[in-house]
């Protein structure tokens, strides 16, 4: 992720960037593009008005119900006719920016972990039901939670995961579990593994 911050100048850039490109025709406000960035406002709209400024953003209402009444919001969509989407996708959307190492680094305060398999966005496998496979024991739920919000914040995009004690894990293994079958009989990778399966 370092690179890409230093190839684009913040890391805000790059977070409000990748929103957009997995969401092309979304339209985003300024409070949903802070919460799914976890970055402090005054560097959120320095990005937004530079993203504005080259054509990438543009400004767009949004419209949301609440309480039975429509409300209109100043919010922001891709441009269709920005020039360079598809390389930008290309880079930001269709590649993973973290090694293994450091996506096991963000789930190393979560407890005793067993099995880490990623698969979905991280290896390019649209169709998978899940990104991330977390299994282990006295796991605890809030770190791991934290650092998956912090995953999504830096891939753009909400993740598909699941958490499961080991004992949990192993029965649905052994008794052909649908979720359990469809992650490990399809493309994905082993991050960590001492349950050797």
């Amino acid at each position: 992720m370092d690179t890409l911050e230093k190839l684009f100048g913040s890391a805000a850039k790059v977070r409000i960037m990748k929103i957009f490109l997995f969401h092309p025709a979304g339209v985003f406000d300024f409070e949903e593009i802070k919460t799914r960035t976890q970055m402090n406002s005054v560097k959120i709209r320095k990005e937004i008005k530079s993203l504005e400024k080259i054509g990438f953003l543009k400004k767009r209402k949004k419209i949301t119900i609440g309480n039975k009444k429509e409300k209109n919001k100043d919010g922001w969509c891709l441009d269709p006719d920005f020039p360079y989407i598809n390389p930008l996708q290309s880079m930001l959307v269709y590649t993973s920016p973290f090694g293994n190492k450091e996506i096991l680094k963000k789930f190393q305060s979560a407890g005793s972990l067993k099995l880490l398999v990623i698969s979905g966005i991280f290896i390019q496998n649209w169709e998978s039901r899940l990104d991330i496979l977390l299994v282990g024991d006295k796991l605890k739920r809030s770190n791991l939670q934290s650092a998956i919000k912090t995953l999504e914040a830096d891939m753009g995009c909400e993740l598909r995961y699941t958490i499961l004690d080991t004992d949990d894990f192993e029965y649905r293994l052994n008794i052909y579990d649908k979720l359990i079958r469809d992650v490990l009989d399809f493309p994905h990778e082993k991050v960590l593994n001492k349950l050797n399966i």
